[in-house]
């Protein structure tokens, strides 16, 4: 249903089952799927951090970003049951970062390779302390190893959301001759050729 702008509204009473659905569909059409499971997992954190108030720490009334790296150094002090909350916002927030707001990086000293790194990282140390998520052992070390798959479909449902048409980043970064995977590629339904520029 468009606004008075002309923008689309979502009309959904459950975001996570919309983004479930956005994202289904995505991997469906994918040369590289998913688990289910990861795509089921990836829409609850989608749902979870939909309020903007979850990405900061407010410290005395000041509002600032949550500095992700320092939170998986400290993580190592903590009891095991801090550790696996904090595994999991350093994961999962890393997730949505690289993924579903990958522009939010543009204007940032890091990259998405950077939190990607830490968010794999995140994952891993999580599986280490509770591997499991509906009842599927080693759950996080699987969502790790599918970490580059996930963003990209993230971000293709991003641009789709945004802009009302299915645009593929992955596509556009490839005009632009910028450096995309053959994992990028695969995931975002371009078949890898001599003539693409793969890093």
């Amino acid at each position: 249903m468009p606004d008075q702008h002309g923008k689309k509204i979502i009309l959904s009473t459950n975001l996570k089952a919309f983004f479930f659905e956005g994202l289904t569909d995505l991997n469906q059409k994918s040369l590289c799927p998913v688990p289910e499971s990861v795509i089921f997992y990836s829409s609850d954190v989608l749902d979870k951090f939909a309020l903007s108030q979850d990405f900061f720490d407010v410290s005395q009334g000041k509002v600032r970003e949550k500095v992700l790296g320092l939170k998986l150094l400290e993580a190592t002090q903590m009891n095991r049951e801090e550790q696996k909350r904090v595994y999991k916002e350093v994961a999962d927030m890393s997730l949505l970062v690289c993924g579903y707001f990958s522009e939010s990086v543009n204007k940032k000293i890091v990259d998405t390779h950077y939190y990607s790194q830490l968010g794999k990282m995140a994952y891993g140390h999580l599986n280490s302390v509770s591997p499991s998520f509906l009842d599927i052992p080693s759950f996080y070390s699987m969502v790790a190893t599918c970490f580059e798959s996930m963003t990209t479909l993230m971000m293709i449902l991003a641009t789709k959301n945004r802009t009302g048409a299915p645009g593929n980043l992955v596509f556009d970064r490839i005009l632009r001759d910028e450096d995309v995977s053959e994992k990028e590629m695969l995931v975002g339904g371009v078949l890898p050729t001599p003539s693409n520029r793969v890093s």
